[in-house]
């Protein structure tokens, strides 16, 4: 039972450095879009720039996000500490888990796109 917890909770801490790790991934430039010559102008002016401002929210709510799995997951991890080993899992740890679980899909989503 307590390698089980272990388990989850390694699980987990993968899970969120995996998806923080991956949402920075794929913001750098176009690699197919051979770059502009000094002194013209950006054909995808105002669409790039809407654009870049919902790339940036999304990085932001990402960020913020992360913040939060990062916060539950140390919460799991302290209750999980505090619960006796040879009990089994409360009701309270597993829809903590389960609220990660969540958070985490929703994060691997934003990230995608």
């Amino acid at each position: 039972m307590h390698e089980t917890r272990r388990s989850l909770l390694r699980a987990l801490s993968w899970g969120a450095a995996t998806l923080l790790l991956g949402s920075t991934q794929g913001l750098g430039q176009d690699p197919t879009r051979p770059p502009l010559r000094p002194g013209t102008e950006d054909p995808d002016g105002p669409a790039k720039a809407s654009t870049k401002a919902i790339l940036e929210e999304n990085q932001k709510d990402i960020k913020k996000n992360i913040e939060r799995l990062f916060d539950l997951a140390s919460q799991l991890k302290d209750q999980v500490e505090k619960t006796d080993s040879t009990a089994v899992l409360s009701l309270a740890l597993v829809k903590k888990a389960e609220e990660i679980e969540k958070l985490a899909r929703q994060i691997k989503e934003r990230a995608k796109g």
